[in-house]
């Protein structure tokens, strides 16, 4: 036989995966529970053997069982000393094996089911032990699923009328007294299912508690995460452009140290301002990061209708820009899509100048409400060999995402020419 531990339930406490606290109770309010629930609710309360630690609860609930058990003993045995009938000797070994039942109830515990199966014969050659039998049908139903339960409590209900036929109850007809005694063992059947089920309904709304904590959790570092990768490819949209702004005119300064001053000096300004709008793009960034809300912190965000200015910086830069803006109002595009719509840009013309430097881009944005926006960033193949930039097409799969996250799709590749394109749809009105 198993000791006796808690029915168990799908999902338990204790399964694999989920997080179980060292102290799940009040260190105060630990002896009101069944040890059974403590150690379901917090496994490593539990003696060497393996079996719960019983509570302050257990030995009150325990030596009330137990007394009722020898009440019930001293009640049968008064009826038998008066029951002429009965020998002496018959009686004398009654109450024997009805004292040794009793003493076998502080078992209940540790062997339910065995001590219910002990109680049977013992219950039919015994009187004085109907009260210990009684518990441990009792703690059985309390504590093993109702398989056991029934065939246990059914063949006590089969050998009833037996057991009345050899042994008459001298108060009640024979009838009455198999109808009493089956009704009572269903009652205590009834009773012990009751507790079982609460038992059950206590675990089950812990353990549905300890999930929703868990799943909160989940859900909280997942958010993290999005939130991370969302900061992380603002990142690289947003200085990526700069930094490649720096690095042009940086490599023309060291390659060039006897240009004419004038340009030099223009390079520097370039360097100088790209720097700066480097600085303020990462404050902008680190300003999310405080507020929580891009549209509230920092610099107003760019739209559609800052692409002009993109397009100026990187002539600026030296680059060969074609801009196509046939969109009639740029200004009236909403501003998340403009901003979309802007990124893609840019980061159509940072990849231009780093991989086909020198070539001829031409950014083309053509569409309007109701048919979406179209943004074209196209550049030729380079007219010679281009070192391997270290990290290249993440920008490009941060630029899907936001497409996606916008409602629209984006497409990049090689063309049959060499050249590269890269071409977005975004939703704009009905």
């Amino acid at each position: 036989m198993t000791a006796d531990r808690p029915p168990h339930i799908p999902g338990n406490l204790s399964a694999p995966g989920l997080p179980v606290p060292p102290t799940l109770l009040l260190p105060g309010r630990r002896w009101l529970l069944p040890s059974a629930v403590i150690a379901e609710l917090d496994p490593g309360q539990s003696t060497e053997g393996g079996r719960p630690r019983r509570t302050v609860r257990d030995w009150i609930v325990d030596f009330g069982w137990f007394l009722l058990a020898v009440v019930i003993g001293v009640l049968a045995a008064d009826t038998l000393t008066s029951d002429p009938n009965i020998p002496d000797g018959l009686a004398v070994a009654d109450q024997w094996i009805g004292a040794l039942a009793c003493a076998a109830v502080w078992l209940r515990r540790r062997w339910p089911l065995g001590l219910a199966l002990a109680m049977i014969p013992v219950g039919m050659i015994s009187n004085t032990a109907g009260g210990a039998g009684l518990v441990a049908l009792f703690t059985l139903a309390a504590h093993r699923p109702f398989p056991y339960v029934a065939w246990v409590a059914g063949s006590q209900l089969a050998l009833l009328p037996a057991y009345f036929w050899l042994r008459p109850d001298p108060d009640l007809p024979y009838l009455a007294a198999v109808l009493v005694t089956a009704l009572l063992t269903a009652a205590v059947v009834g009773w012990g299912m009751f507790v079982r089920s609460k038992r059950q309904l206590m675990l089950s709304l812990r353990d549905r508690a300890r999930r929703a904590e868990t799943e909160a959790a989940l859900r909280a570092e997942q958010a993290q995460r999005l939130a991370r990768e969302a900061i992380a490819r603002e990142m690289h949209d947003v200085l990526a452009h700069r930094l490649t702004l720096l690095s042009v005119h940086a490599g023309a300064l060291e390659f060039r140290p006897d240009a004419p001053r004038e340009e030099v000096a223009r390079a520097a300004g370039v360097i100088r301002e790209s720097a700066h709008e480097a600085l303020q793009d990462l404050r902008e960034i680190i300003g999310v990061l405080r507020a929580g809300d891009a549209d509230d912190a920092g610099r107003p965000q760019p739209t559609l209708a800052a692409v002009d200015a993109l397009v100026a910086e990187s002539r600026e830069a030296g680059m060969k820009v074609v801009l196509d803006l046939l969109v009639v109002d740029p200004a009236g595009v909403p501003a998340s899509i403009g901003r979309t719509a802007y990124r893609i840009a840019q980061e159509g013309l940072t990849n231009a100048r780093k991989h086909a430097p020198g070539a001829e881009v031409t950014v083309r944005v053509s569409g309007g409400f109701g048919d979406g926006l179209t943004v074209t960033v196209r550049n030729p193949a380079p007219s010679g060999e281009v070192p391997h930039v270290p990290g290249s097409g993440q920008g490009l799969i941060g630029l899907t995402e936001r497409a996606a996250l916008a409602g629209g799709r984006l497409s990049h590749g090689v063309e049959g020419d060499g050249g590269f394109e890269v071409r977005a749809w975004l939703p704009w009105g009905g």
